[in-house]
């Protein structure tokens, strides 16, 4: 696979419900660490929908393993992942990697076989990078109106728009 640049994903989806187990198994990847807010749902939602449910076990069924890494409180992430049991780590500090590094060690998987699912650039993608993970990236589901958020996703457009530009070049070259 060819070494993307840091800020860059390996895949853009419009959606968390287009990453297949088949299309992961076909990556290499055996295991998924997740975001969750505007990754999975929206910070108003405390707890999985059916859809993320639905996808979760469809997931597992397909033999990947699942967990989150947010960057949210204590309490929001255990109340989202009660039900689920994943292994699910808060105030993870991305793009530090430290949480991703530790989820690594009590999964047993390698970074080549691990890919980190997210919203954000500056968080979830670079810490994939750091970290020698696959990186996927959503639009968010409802983002934050906030001047940081506003911010952040003004600075990330050059980095979607050079991805996408080159996706385009390389998708009619073929």
């Amino acid at each position: 696979m060819k070494k993307q640049p840091l800020l860059w994903p390996d895949e853009i989806f419009s959606s968390f419900a287009e990453v297949s187990a088949a299309f992961l198994r076909a990556r290499g990847v055996r295991a998924l660490l997740c975001d969750i807010d505007n990754t999975l749902v929206t910070y108003d939602d405390a707890e999985p929908t059916e859809a993320v449910r639905a996808w979760l076990d469809a997931l597992r069924a397909g033999g990947i393993t699942v967990g989150f890494l947010s960057n949210n409180e204590n309490a929001r992430v255990e109340r989202f992942n009660q039900s689920l049991g994943l292994y699910a780590k808060a105030k993870a500090g991305k793009p530090a990697r430290r949480a991703a590094l530790q989820f690594l060690q009590s999964s047993g998987f390698p970074p080549q076989q691990t890919a980190l699912l997210g919203d954000q650039i500056f968080t979830d993608v670079l810490c994939a990078r750091l970290c020698g993970l696959q990186s996927f990236l959503v639009p968010p589901i409802k983002d934050k109106k906030t001047p940081f958020f506003r911010a952040k996703r003004f600075l990330e457009r050059p980095f979607l728009h050079a991805f996408r530009t080159r996706r385009n070049k390389s998708n009619k070259s073929k």
